[in-house]
């Protein structure tokens, strides 16, 4: 069985269940401990935006992998080329034997990322290969070493990604020592810092030229939308501040757009909201319906000042994984889900907004298209309230609903549903979401 007939969110047992439970229970004598998962429901099919576990329950889905599902599970035209390539052949290393649907995913690439300028790409297989690439390749362009990035990043987990993401506890503590000069600034955080856009990008200006020098970097690296931080969105003129801050200086200015791309936000990347073109553009997570794909993209000076070989890696854009984004886009094309993206935001927004009103709760509602957010605060204040937060969580989880959270100080209920659900599967998962943080706040 590859993928679920069910339409609607159903629950047989309780969550998780007996199977679940079972199998909790062998992966606990084999799996590393420090693999943690969200839900131990165990999934044995899903479609669209539904996951069934091995008990026979039906989850609406509100997490998409993190981002990934864009386009749904199981997609039929992402299914249909995976099975079409897998029969032809799995491997060759494009470094060895090179292969056309390597080609494809750059030319897609080419036309899809912002600008009009020439451009070439390098494919990886996650998001923190590819922010580690960025990096490399601004190093080697501009012959510079310094990396600048922001308060509340998320960048990966390698060595020098961990280096570039702020958060301590869960994603770099007693890991390092970690890679040096990296640089971190204040960013834009409307809601607890209370700047405009243009304002917030002079005090990080500001810091960059006296504390490193403005000809010591090499690479300013900022998430368009912070994900993991809290899906903070800057002011307006933020981004657009720095990026002509970056050209002026001869800095490389990094889009980490691996949360953020390929339609989640409304547009096929963040980057457009404010009319910025990057230097280098990182992306992963939705670029290939659930398989490991990832890339940098961007101005072909500056990828082509690496010398041959210096960049690639074994399964960089395997020809299975290439194949499932030539599907991802073609449906992210003929369905526009751009424009699914902002339906979901316009649903889910004013109920969200009226939540708050409400439950007095929620200190911010926030995001853009199908990445949106509630910052959850103790009543009267902007204190975070990390505990309400997981219990909301865990509420709609019992309830059937994947939610995540996030952010700097875990009070962040986060929605990230696959473009393509239906409005009847949306409304009903934010009802759940709305009777959990009702009951909770009550409490």
């Amino acid at each position: 069985m590859t993928a679920t007939t069910e339409t609607q969110r159903r629950l047989r047992t309780e969550i998780p269940g007996p199977a679940s439970r079972a199998l909790q229970q062998r992966r606990a004598a084999v799996v590393a401990a420090g693999v943690s998962s969200v839900l131990p429901v165990y999934v044995t099919s899903a479609e669209g935006g539904l996951l069934t576990d091995a008990d026979g329950n039906v989850l609406i889905d509100f997490g998409s992998g993190i981002a990934v599902t864009n386009v749904g599970h199981a997609a039929p035209a992402v299914v249909d080329r995976v099975r079409e390539q897998a029969g032809r052949f799995t491997h060759t290393c494009f470094m060895v034997t090179p292969y056309e649907g390597y080609v494809e995913v750059c030319e897609a690439l080419d036309k899809l990322t912002p600008g009009t300028h020439e451009k070439r790409s390098v494919l990886f297989n996650s998001g923190a290969e590819a922010v580690e690439n960025a990096v490399k390749i601004a190093r080697a362009a501009t012959g510079r070493q310094a990396v600048v990035v922001f308060d509340h990043a998320y960048h990966g987990r390698t060595n020098l990604t961990m280096a570039l993401t702020a958060k301590s506890i869960p994603y770099k503590h007693g890991f390092g020592p970690f890679a040096p000069e990296v640089y971190r600034v204040p960013g834009s955080y409307p809601y607890r810092d209370g700047l405009s856009g243009p304002e917030a990008a002079r005090i990080a200006i500001d810091r960059i030229e006296k504390q490193i020098g403005g000809d010591q970097v090499a690479a300013v690296v900022l998430e368009p939308v912070q994900g993991e931080g809290g899906f903070i969105e800057p002011a307006p003129g933020f981004l657009s501040a720095l990026s002509r801050w970056c050209t002026e200086n001869g800095v490389v200015f990094v889009a980490d757009e691996v949360q953020t791309g390929f339609c989640r936000t409304g547009e096929w990347f963040a980057s457009t909201h404010e009319d910025v073109v990057p230097d280098l553009i990182a992306t992963a997570k939705g670029i290939a319906g659930g398989l490991p794909l990832a890339a940098v993209t961007g101005r072909a000076e500056l990828l082509d000042a690496v010398g041959p070989g210096g960049l690639g890696g074994t399964y960089g854009g395997n020809p299975i994984a290439c194949a499932a984004a030539l599907g991802s886009i073609e449906i992210m094309r003929q369905e526009n889900l751009a424009a699914s993206a902002k339906r979901i935001e316009n649903t889910v927004l004013p109920r969200l907004r009226a939540l708050a009103e409400v439950t007095g709760v929620i200190g911010d509602v926030r995001g853009r298209g199908a990445m949106l957010a509630a910052e959850f605060v103790k009543p009267g204040t902007t204190e975070p309230d990390a505990d309400l937060t997981k219990r909301v969580a865990q509420a709609c989880h019992q309830a059937g609903v994947v939610v995540l959270t996030c952010g700097t100080y875990g009070n962040v209920v986060r929605l990230l549903p696959p473009l393509s659900l239906s409005t009847e599967l949306l409304e009903e998962g934010l009802s759940v979401l709305e009777h959990a943080v009702r009951t909770e706040a009550a409490k």
